[in-house]
This record gives C-alpha cells, sequence and structure tokens, in this order.
C-alpha cells in the first residue's frame, strides 16, 4: 500500500491511495481542487494517468477540494463517493457522474481498499475524513480540521502512517494580514489545525504502528515547513520519518510499511 499527493493547501488539493497484489491493483484519488488538464499533468508526474484510478473520493465541498471533482470524473467516467450532506451543497455539479453515498463509521470498498470516513468539526456541511486499509496496512488522513474531538482519535489511532493537516502557526495568523474574520474563520473551531492542535492529536494518538507522518495543507503565508516540522517531530520517535507536503509538488509515493 501507498500513497501521493498532487497537490496539499489552500489553492487545491488531491491525494492517491493504492494497493496492489500479486493479481490486482486498486488506486483511488482522494479530494480533487485542480482542473482537468492541471490534475492530468500531476498525475502524469507519478507515472499515472487518469485509467489507473477507480474513483474518486470526496471529504467536503470547499472549492480547493471539490473544484474539479466532477468535471474530471465526467470526463473520465470515474465513479465519486462523498456524503450526502456533500451531496447537496454540490448537487448542481453532479450530472452525468455516478455518485455512491457514505457517511461516518460505516465503511466501504473499492476494489482491494476498504475507506472507514469519519466526521470531523469543519465549517462544511457534512464534512468527512478517511482511513484507508488493504487489510494490512492503514492509512489515516486528516485535514480541515478545526479542533480534536475523541472519535477523530479514535479513528486514526493504529494507523501505520498518517497524513496530518498543520495549517498554520498560531502567532503568524495573528499577525498576519488576514481581515479579522478570515483569522477567526481559519482558528476557530471549524477552521484548521494549527501546529499546535496537529501535535496535541498526535500526542493523544495510540501510535504503535506508526512508521511515517505527513504534515499537510500548509498555509503558504501563516506556516513555515520548518515550524510544522519541529512540531511533528517533537511527538515522535526517532523511528518515525517525517516529512511535510508542499502546495505546488505534493509528495511523491511514499509506503505504507505494515508494522
Amino acid at each position: 500500500m501507498k500513497f501521493a499527493s498532487l497537490g496539499s493547501g489552500s489553492e487545491g488539493n488531491a491525494l492517491l491511495i493504492s494497493t496492489q497484489s500479486s493479481t490486482t491493483s486498486t488506486t483511488v484519488m482522494l479530494d480533487c481542487g485542480f482542473g482537468i488538464r492541471e490534475t492530468e499533468r500531476r498525475l502524469a508526474r507519478l507515472q499515472m494517468v487518469p485509467s489507473d484510478l477507480a474513483g474518486i473520493i470526496v471529504t467536503h465541498e470547499h472549492q480547493d477540494h471539490v473544484g474539479g471533482v466532477f468535471k474530471f470524473a465526467r470526463r473520465h467516467k470515474l465513479p465519486v463517493w462523498l456524503s450526502y450532506g456533500t451531496y447537496q451543497a454540490v448537487h448542481d455539479k453532479c450530472d452525468g457522474v455516478t455518485l455512491n453515498f457514505c457517511r461516518d463509521s460505516e465503511p466501504f470498498t473499492i476494489g482491494d481498499l476498504q475507506l472507514l470516513p469519519y466526521t470531523v468539526p469543519h465549517d462544511a456541511r457534512e464534512p468527512v475524513q478517511y482511513v484507508a486499509s488493504n487489510g494490512v496496512a492503514k492509512l489515516g488522513v486528516l485535514t480541515d480540521a478545526g479542533h480534536a474531538t475523541s472519535h477523530v482519535i479514535t479513528a486514526l489511532g493504529g494507523c501505520d502512517a498518517l497524513m496530518l493537516e498543520c495549517n498554520h502557526d498560531k502567532q503568524m495568523l495573528m499577525d498576519s494580514a488576514y481581515p479579522p474574520s478570515l483569522k477567526q474563520r481559519i482558528g476557530g473551531a471549524y477552521g484548521h489545525l494549527s501546529n499546535q492542535m496537529a501535535g496535541e492529536i498526535l500526542a493523544a494518538l495510540d501510535k504503535s504502528r506508526l512508521k511515517r507522518i505527513v504534515g499537510a495543507h500548509l498555509s503558504l503565508k501563516n506556516n513555515t515547513p520548518d515550524l510544522a516540522r519541529a512540531v511533528l517531530t517533537h511527538e515522535v520517535s526517532d523511528e518515525v520519518e517525517v516529512r511535510i507536503a508542499c502546495q505546488e509538488d505534493g509528495f511523491d509515493w511514499l509506503d505504507v510499511a505494515p508494522h
């Protein structure tokens, strides 16, 4: 099992999750916040083409996550999975796309991958994030959440790899030129995770299997890779690899190594 990012941040997000056995392979895309051509270009960088994908899974309706989903799915005849609340927010864009509905704590299967949606606190209609497994290894993904909940901590426990939002440094956000309303939204209970909150979540998790963590969805103006990396590194042992995803390049394929 492996994962790779086409890009991570407020200008667009897309994550690939893939598993391969001796006879079959399954790759899904989690969100698609880029246009058709840009998504195809970023896929090619990872030696992938749209026909390699088994479908697109959606976390919520904000443009940096869903902006390219339905055009791309329609062009390449890909099914889409999303919550009903998200569908209500984007229903006018779904014509010609095969839709599948998912909900909190009800796992579903795409090929050889099992996906578990779990509810997160974010200012969207019915936002979910996902834990992916191939029956051996387990990847947890958490971005676009304003604070930790016991539900989040439980869902992400026991993962072999994590992709965890480190959106902003609290002081940099406070000192930024953003208007007060935007600062309040980003730093609020239904906004985005600060470095500090990401560290607190990581500290609370069952990390007994954790081998790799990627800091994600960093603000280009209110955070730095070094600040995010320092917080994550502080909460894990030296055996855990810490990386940071970027907006332009995402990151290349990383293994989700079983314990």
